[in-house]
């Protein structure tokens, strides 16, 4: 497993993932398995930096969680997406299917992680992270016991995700959270209550991606009671961002249960986000939506919280399709908002929705233009929807681009951050 290094488990075992990887439905734990993960965990425990874990072809029941914690220079490989297959349906220890805490310079890539019982992948308080060709899914389709998130760095800087797929998430399918400098690029979120989600982040560019048939489906949130808040400085370019209908199936208090039903990009309560280059079609609800977090009726008790998204500029963006069938997601704050959104706009909603919540002592700063004949609200859900405005005439400015995010790698002091 180790590069170079431990054949005869890749021999030992290759038997039997075959018969494994012949069969439709996951299979129980299959005779090694335990073995398998004893072997694999201390070929985590004992690499040195710069090792390359190599994980072989096949379908692998684990019946625990893998952990890494405190090695830096780490390489976990499979065999391709594909191709090696870590197995948790028949977990018994443990939520998380690969948890890395404290390792920097982690790279995981060419394999996929599935059927855990909380989160497929999670990496905690480490830098230059590189997540490369992995998929994370849930066999039984969205569900509200599937685990809560698929891919989940958080309290991380310099983080790559490359070319995943993430499936089933009952919170969000691709996430990072309270992280610094952040990519997102190539990758597929389908089927999840979030697609992507960006939260209490600076610093991130999420392009070139599909998100569909999520209940939303690409997130920017910043929200209150966590350690790490502020987050700004967020490009959402070049995806494709289509047909997020799936009901919500998120578990009852979960926040993202407040999402609406086909929602394609939400930006909340963060400031300094760029929406450009995207093709954003038949999304329920709204194509965008620009909200406050008093939108969520829930009582801020953190006095340094800032609740209101400040200097956010969409443009050029293809936006149609939407609006035609609005609905809540599950939490009952969000399907109340909803029908009072019908009541006050009528169907189909607008394409680009702004809830009109403006902080009392300075200017919001949003910003439209050349988004082709996409139709433009402000709610004005501070006063109950009495003075809705579909004049998008004094939203049409410029706001200065944001820089690209530039990824420290393995083996550089990090950088300084970008300006805004």
């Amino acid at each position: 497993m180790r590069h170079g290094g431990s054949r005869r488990l890749v021999a030992s075992l290759a038997a039997a993932a075959a018969l494994a990887a012949c069969g439709g439905a996951p299979p129980p734990p299959a005779p090694g398995a335990d073995e398998f993960y004893r072997r694999l965990q201390e070929e985590l425990l004992a690499a040195e930096p710069g090792a390359v874990v190599e994980v072989p072809e096949g379908r692998h029941s684990l019946s625990r969680t893998l952990t890494l914690s405190g090695r830096p220079g780490i390489t976990l490989r499979g065999a391709g997406m594909d191709r090696t297959i870590l197995d948790f349906s028949s977990q018994r220890v443990g939520a998380e299917g690969v948890r890395v805490s404290s390792s920097d310079d982690f790279t995981i890539e060419g394999l996929t992680i599935q059927d855990t019982r909380g989160d497929a992948l999670r990496v905690e308080k480490s830098s230059r992270i590189a997540i490369r060709d992995v998929k994370t899914w849930w066999s039984r389709g969205p569900h509200e016991q599937n685990g809560a998130y698929g891919i989940y760095p958080v309290q991380c800087r310099d983080v790559l995700v490359d070319g995943a797929v993430a499936s089933g998430a009952s919170d969000a399918g691709l996430y990072v959270g309270q992280s610094t400098r952040v990519v997102i690029r190539d990758s597929r979120a389908e089927g999840n209550v979030a697609g992507i989600e960006i939260e209490n982040t600076s610093f991130a560019d999420v392009h070139d991606n599909v998100a569909t048939g999520n209940t939303g489906g690409i997130l920017v949130f910043d929200l209150p009671d966590l350690p790490v808040q502020g987050g700004r400085s967020v490009r959402i370019f070049d995806n494709q961002v289509i047909a997020n209908d799936e009901p919500n199936f998120a578990p009852a208090g979960n926040f993202v249960a407040k999402v609406p039903t086909g929602t394609g990009i939400m930006v909340m309560a963060n400031d300094d986000v760029e929406i450009f280059g995207n093709t954003i079609r038949d999304n329920g609800t709204a194509g965008i939506a620009i909200v406050s977090y008093y939108v969520t009726e829930e009582e801020i008790r953190d006095e340094h919280y800032d609740p209101f998204p400040e200097r956010v500029f969409v443009h050029d963006n293809d936006i149609s399709g939407g609006g035609g069938a609005p609905a809540g997601g599950s939490a009952f704050q969000s399907k109340k908002l909803v029908l009072a959104l019908r009541f006050a706009l009528g169907t189909p909603l607008p394409d680009i929705l702004w809830d009109g919540i403006a902080p009392p002592d300075r200017e919001p700063r949003l910003c439209l233009r050349d988004n082709g004949a996409a139709r433009f609200a402000n709610a004005d859900a501070a006063n109950d929807f009495a003075s809705v405005s579909w004049d998008a005439g004094p939203f049409d400015c410029t706001l200065s681009r944001l820089e690209a995010v530039v990824l420290e790698t393995a083996g550089e002091a990090p950088g300084p951050e970008p300006a805004t």
